[in-house]
């Protein structure tokens, strides 16, 4: 029996979908049958990856979006709405890393990937959490069928790993900001799951694989290979579904067993 999810008549924001994860997880949406509405600050990349979309057949919008500016996450939010309809799905991709020791780092570097990491993705999940809420109560308009939001975390938010120690401190709490969120936004039909990719060859860490440390790195994994984006997709796709309505608060490992 073949099994088909179809998110056709939904749409779905998706942080951070310049380039690597947050690239793959807005094709993988629109080839799903989603309305995608791409979210950065890089504009030229941005109607890059909404040409190839819609060359595919599918639904692109993008908006500009930095989610260190709380003022950026209300007018992108509003805007999609605007130019989409009503947001169902929220990918909460944005994210940044950091490289030193714990003795390194500087308050100006602390900020940066706390603030992108954690508060942007949660002041971004508040914005498009309420306009879901305010139409389960009637209060917006718009046809209410439930919200998914999937916060894109890490393994390293489950596992503390050598030199990111900030970056495993800003993830861990995107953990149990889902468990939060979950917990207190369930009652009005909004499932809140996250992911935690392992190590993921994109083109923002792919230089690192290549070099002796990084090979080292790789060989000591299970089964001796980094992740595709792709590898992403159906994961992504289920807890996007309408079929993924008794999944809630999940935070689901993704990363071929590199932190056994």
């Amino acid at each position: 029996m073949a099994y088909d999810i179809d998110l056709s008549g939904r749409v779905a924001f998706v942080t951070g979908a310049s380039s690597g994860l947050g690239a793959q997880f807005a094709r993988v949406l629109a080839r799903a049958g989603a309305g995608v509405v791409l979210a950065a600050r890089r504009v030229e990349r941005l109607k890059t990856l909404r040409a190839e979309i819609e060359a595919e057949g599918g639904d692109a919008h993008f908006v500009v979006l930095d989610v260190n500016d709380h003022g950026s996450i209300r007018a992108a939010v509003a805007h999609a709405e605007t130019e989409m309809g009503a947001i169902d799905i929220l990918v909460n991709n944005s994210g940044v890393a950091a490289t030193q020791k714990l003795t390194d780092v500087t308050p100006a570097e602390y900020d940066h990937v706390m603030g992108t990491n954690t508060r942007g993705a949660f002041f971004v999940a508040q914005e498009v959490a309420k306009r879901m809420i305010a139409r389960s109560k009637g209060e917006a308009p718009g046809t209410y069928t439930g919200g998914r939001i999937v916060n894109v975390a890490s393994m390293a938010g489950l596992r503390v790993w050598p030199g990111i120690g900030v970056y495993c401190m800003s993830k861990a709490a995107v953990v149990h900001m889902t468990r939060a969120m979950a917990l207190e936004w369930g009652r009005h039909g909004i499932n809140v799951n996250a992911i935690c990719p392992g190590y993921i060859d994109t083109e923002i860490n792919h230089h690192v694989w290549q070099t002796e440390a990084g090979q080292r790195l790789v060989q000591s994994f299970p089964r001796r290979r980094l992740g595709r984006p792709a590898d992403l997709d159906a994961l992504l796709v289920m807890l996007c579904s309408n079929e993924s309505g008794f999944v809630n608060g999940a935070v689901i490992q993704a990363d071929d067993g590199q932190s056994i």
